[in-house]
Order: C-alpha cells, then sequence, then structure tokens
C-alpha cells in the first residue's frame, strides 16, 4: 500500500467513525464516546497527515508513533460501543477490524522506520 492510498484509508475511517459517532445515543455515556471517537479517529488522519510532510525522519517516527496511539485509541472506543451494545456489533465490528488493521500497518512502520533510521 503506497502513500496516497493510506491517506486515502485513513481518511475514510476517520469519516466513517464520525458518521457512527454522530449516531451514538445522546445519554451521557454516547455523548462522551461521540468525542472521544471523534477526536481519536479524525487524529489518525490528520497526524498521518503530517508525519508524511515531516522534515526529518525522527519527526516522521514520532507522527507515526501518535497515529499508532491514535489508531489503538479508537479501536478501544469502538469495543466499547460494541461492549455497551450502543450498536449492533455487525454494524461496528468492521470499524474495529480497520481499526485493529490500522494500528499493525502503523506499528510496522515504526518499526521500520526506526530500524533504517538507525543505520
Amino acid at each position: 500500500m503506497n502513500k496516497e492510498e493510506l491517506l486515502l484509508r485513513t481518511k475514510n475511517f476517520a469519516h466513517r467513525c464520525v458518521k457512527l459517532a454522530v449516531s451514538l445515543p445522546k445519554n451521557s455515556l454516547g455523548i462522551h464516546i461521540k468525542g472521544q471517537l471523534i477526536r481519536c479517529s479524525t487524529s489518525v488522519a490528520s497526524n498521518y497527515r503530517a508525519a508524511c510532510h515531516g522534515q526529518t525522519k525522527a519527526a516522521f517516527i514520532h507522527k507515526l508513533s501518535i497515529v499508532t496511539e491514535e489508531a489503538d485509541e479508537s479501536q478501544f472506543w469502538l469495543e466499547f460501543i460494541i461492549d455497551e451494545k450502543l450498536k449492533p456489533k455487525k454494524l461496528v465490528q468492521p470499524l474495529f477490524d480497520e481499526a485493529k488493521e490500522l494500528t499493525s500497518i502503523f506499528v510496522q512502520s515504526r518499526i521500520t522506520a526506526q530500524k533504517t533510521n538507525k543505520r
């Protein structure tokens, strides 16, 4: 997967999470998770975009670390939505799976970048 495809994939992930978040129940838990999920899922896309424009290898690695954390946090909130039965599992599971895949991709990317940075 090249940079442009991953930029689009992270942006689409953010859009899908936002749509899910705004459809959550309007109770205190739904409102809390809505804000958290919107923040972390959009951060995946925005920080990956920033990483692609990093001035140095160290800046790139730093941004990838943030992207990894935010993708993992998105995964947490999606799992929490499933656990609390705020939305049907079949609706949330594809986003949960995507968050898990993105986390894995960015962990591996960071490891690769760190290895090449030490040479």
